[in-house]
């Protein structure tokens, strides 16, 4: 069944453009309160937390409305990041969180997410029957719930991240830039970091409701790592707006993405952590993680692009580490979603181990070049199919002599196919991937 409102990662947009609107909130808080609570054979407690966008507000007094009318109490957690909003669902045993965020997004867009009572995303079957149910009236239930504002929401949070460490863990002697986004984290994170020993320099840590991700966070690291060679840290950590996602930035002043992220947690666990089963990739992560993987003996599985995919593929092969290329990285042994604080804190505790750099814990995985090209898509063809297209893939991948790969895929949200081409040699990368297009273009147009 199709969805209307639901894509994969919730409902998102721009504010004051349908569905991103305080009337659509209002009926969306009771549909998904009337599902929950006949799902659950009676009413409970739902969580609304959110990120520092000035249109929280309004979004969370719609929800909030919504859900009491339903007959849904409501406990209210501020700013608070996405995995913390998991998290609290599952200690608080609530029936479900709401999140309202739009994550990496400018501050006018902005997005609502479900969690299931076990902190993982609600199955596809409540977001079903909750569009069915944005379709019927609204009515007043004859219970109407109540609301109350969880004031210690942040200080849980925080012990949480710190008790995934080992006894004794402590980040003594080191020196953190610490880049929230203007977002979710700003009032958490630094905490956590400060509170395990580390010297701690808050970078983007003051939101005002309309900078959030601007000109920082996960997705413009500039400024970053001019910070951490500015104050000579050690490395700096950034996160995105609603702190589900990370990228570091190491003494060099070097991004180090998500792939080498998971690749510095594999080679830690691998060698002295108990082991590494396995690690979950995407169809985007660079081919130089798969073949750092395979030389240290790791398992190593592609999902679709998306977090769901990505835990979707983790469960079904019995791995508890996964991510993707942007920092979003799940470490299932010891949370249930994406989280960019203890996911920060599992790199170092990995570089602390190994007793490393994070320059130098990121040499065992050499990323190789990497060329994308959009092709405008004028209509529908299966690629997969066609002979000129499979044709040139098969030479593409000839040249490449096992030491590099392609890949096609069409955008989920643009009219375009992604032309990719990842090798050893950055020149010969971009020269077949250019050929490729070529071929994907005369197919398409």
């Amino acid at each position: 069944m199709s969805r209307q409102y639901f894509g994969t990662d919730g409902i998102r947009g721009r504010v004051g453009e349908t569905p991103i609107t305080p009337d659509f909130m209002l009926k969306l808080g009771w549909a998904a309160g009337r599902v929950l609570v006949d799902h659950y054979d009676g009413p409970g407690l739902i969580l609304i937390g959110k990120d520092t966008r000035i249109s929280g507000y309004m979004f969370e007094s719609a929800l909030q409305a919504g859900l009491i009318n339903a007959g849904v109490d409501v406990g209210l957690l501020g700013p608070m990041p996405t995995p913390g909003i998991a998290y609290l669902t599952r200690t608080f045993q609530a029936q479900a969180g709401i999140v309202i965020s739009a994550s990496h997004n400018s501050y006018f867009d902005n997005g609502i997410k479900f969690f299931s009572a076990e902190g993982t995303k609600l199955p596809d079957d409540i977001e079903h029957a909750i569009e069915e149910q944005l379709e019927q009236p609204m009515v007043t239930a004859e219970r109407l719930g109540k609301a109350r504002r969880i004031t210690d929401a942040a200080g849980r949070y925080i012990e949480f991240c710190k008790g995934t460490m080992p006894w004794g863990f402590k980040l003594s002697g080191m020196q953190i830039v610490v880049d929230c986004a203007h977002g979710a984290t700003y009032h958490i994170a630094p905490s956590v970091f400060s509170e395990l020993g580390a010297k701690v320099i808050p970078f983007a840590c003051e939101p005002n409701g309309t900078n959030i991700n601007r000109s920082c966070g996960s997705t413009n690291p500039e400024a970053l790592k001019e910070k951490v060679q500015e104050v000579g840290a050690d490395l700096g950590i950034a996160f995105d707006g609603d702190g589900d996602r990370l990228i570091f930035v190491d003494h060099k002043g070097e991004v180090v993405d998500g792939d080498e992220l998971l690749y510095i947690i594999a080679a830690y666990q691998h060698k002295l952590g108990g082991g590494c089963p396995g690690v979950v990739g995407t169809l985007m992560s660079n081919f130089g993680f798969e073949l750092g993987l395979k030389a240290l003996g790791i398992p190593f599985a592609r999902a679709k692009v998306g977090d769901r995919y990505v835990i979707e593929t983790m469960r079904n092969n019995g791995w508890t580490l996964g991510g993707e290329s942007s920092g979003h990285i799940v470490c299932g042994n010891v949370t249930t979603t994406g989280d960019g604080i203890i996911s920060a804190l599992q790199v170092l505790l990995a570089i602390s181990a190994m007793d490393k750099t994070l320059h130098s814990a990121k040499q065992g995985m050499v990323k190789l070049p990497q060329t994308m090209i959009n092709v405008h898509r004028l209509k529908k063809v299966d690629l997969s199919s066609d002979p000129a297209v499979q044709s040139a893939v098969a030479a593409t991948e000839q040249q490449l002599g096992g030491r590099g790969r392609v890949l096609l895929r069409p955008s989920g949200t643009e009219p375009v196919v992604r032309v990719m081409v990842e090798g050893e040699d950055r020149a010969e990368v971009k020269r077949l991937a250019g050929q490729l297009a070529q071929e994907v273009e005369k197919a398409l147009n």
